[in-house]
């Protein structure tokens, strides 16, 4: 796996304060992605262990709540093996920091489902993501009011809320927003 760019002090990519990996790999090429680059699955830097131990380390701050999965694609196949080594390690050592993850695949219908995402890591990995915002960007649904996401059709997810009912439960901040 290759990644673009890892933020050690992100506020955009979910809530609080947050480390956050962009993987290289993307199939979706939606159309006005602010993050063109990473379609490929080369670009960028390798991920070694030498890049666990960064992020490892970059985590392990207080004021840092947690870690961010951003593309690229997370849940490319080719990806996945790698991230939950990751995200194995991350719920060991800091079980409290939370786990979000953008995917442009839909968690009901392509990520629980039979599809191109799916793979023998898929369920873990999941299994171990607090919220995912799924869903490809569309440019004509683009509104920058929107919090967490791109574009309206994008849904924030709440997934132990979700895997336990067995329905899609959207996430709700605990942090009260003056909008």
């Amino acid at each position: 796996m290759h990644y673009g760019e890892i933020k050690k002090c992100d506020i955009a990519n979910g809530e609080g304060v947050r480390v956050s990996l962009f993987v290289s790999g993307c199939t979706h090429h939606c159309p006005g992605c602010f993050n063109q680059e990473t379609w490929n699955f080369g670009y960028g830097t390798e991920y070694t262990d030498e890049t666990e131990r960064e992020i490892m380390e970059a985590l392990s701050p207080g004021y840092i709540n947690g870690l961010s999965l951003l593309g690229g694609e997370p849940f490319e196949p080719q990806n996945q093996k790698a991230l939950v080594q990751l995200l194995r390690k991350v719920r060991e050592q800091y079980p409290q920091k939370t786990v979000w993850c953008y995917s442009g695949y839909l968690f009901d219908r392509e990520l629980l489902s039979e599809s191109r995402a799916r793979c023998e890591y898929t369920d873990e990995m999941l299994s171990m993501i607090d919220v995912l915002v799924d869903g490809r960007f569309v440019e004509k649904l683009k509104d920058i009011r929107l919090v967490f996401r791109g574009s309206s059709n994008q849904r924030v997810i709440d997934v132990k809320k979700s895997l336990k009912s067995g329905e899609v439960v959207l996430w709700e901040s605990k942090i009260r927003r003056g909008i």
